[in-house]
């Protein structure tokens, strides 16, 4: 991320011993924020590989691997309350480390829809159902995990263009979300007794697009880390600031 403290840490001797420091404080919530995205994307795939097998001993290590995160959440909010306290960072420093706090909470809660799509899997080895994820699954989990990495990607790197493009595949998700509620509801009026399993694929379902969501949320922080502008709720284009459509090529 190239900050503004950090240009001035880069200079070397002339920078101060406060500035050095300041500079070393983000680079470790930096860190450590990474640490939770590769967590999270690696307790999604987990918890999706544990229901696609039935392995229950996977989906028993996401539970167990969800309290790493809750741990880090803890130290990367206490990190950056000390920064806003102690430094009084300013521009694009303030709204990095404001960010952070905000995106450490929606990566907690990525590892909490790991976990439920982990007990999903657990309760589906236990019912021994007929029933079995579809490709749809499949494809919003990698989908999920992709935005995931790609908002993170575009935070670290104040990539506001790279933020856009990750709201933009929401979208995407949320149709395959659409597609198997769809598929549960055919198999609940072909078998009613399959209405158990068929309702935990829905559950699994609304969790990686509960995912998709909170990357999304990542990208817009991205978006606000680079231009300065919120893109939540289309807030800019209410206030009239999106960027004006390309022109016709004659």
């Amino acid at each position: 991320m190239n900050t503004e403290i950090e240009r001035t840490a880069s200079e070397g001797e002339g920078a101060t011993p406060g500035f050095r420091h300041f500079h070393e404080q983000l680079r470790d919530l930096k860190q450590r924020l990474l640490e939770m995205s590769e967590r999270a994307e690696s307790l999604v795939e987990l918890a999706v590989d544990a229901l696609l097998h039935r392995d229950e001993s996977k989906a028993e290590a996401v539970i167990i691997g969800d309290h790493r995160m809750d741990a880090l959440e803890v130290e990367v909010e206490h990190l950056a309350i000390s920064l806003l306290a102690l430094q009084q960072p300013m521009a694009r420093d303030l709204r990095f480390i404001i960010s952070t706090i905000k995106i450490s909470s929606d990566l907690e809660r990525v590892g909490d829809h790991a976990v439920n799509i982990a007990q999903s899997a657990l309760r589906l080895a236990q019912l021994r159902s007929g029933i079995v994820p579809t490709p749809e699954i499949e494809d919003m989990a990698r989908r999920a995990r992709r935005m995931l990495s790609d908002a993170l990607d575009a935070f670290i790197r104040a990539d506001g263009a790279l933020g856009r493009a990750v709201c933009a595949m929401d979208d995407q998700v949320d149709a395959l979300n659409d597609s198997v509620f769809r598929i549960v509801i055919t198999h609940v009026l072909e078998d009613p007794k399959a209405i158990t399993a068929a309702l935990e694929l829905f559950l699994v379902s609304r969790n990686l697009e509960r995912v998709a969501d909170l990357a999304t949320n990542i990208g817009e922080d991205a978006v606000y880390l680079a231009e300065g502008k919120q893109i939540k709720h289309n807030f800019e284009d209410r206030r009239g600031d999106a960027p004006s459509a390309p022109r016709a090529v004659p």
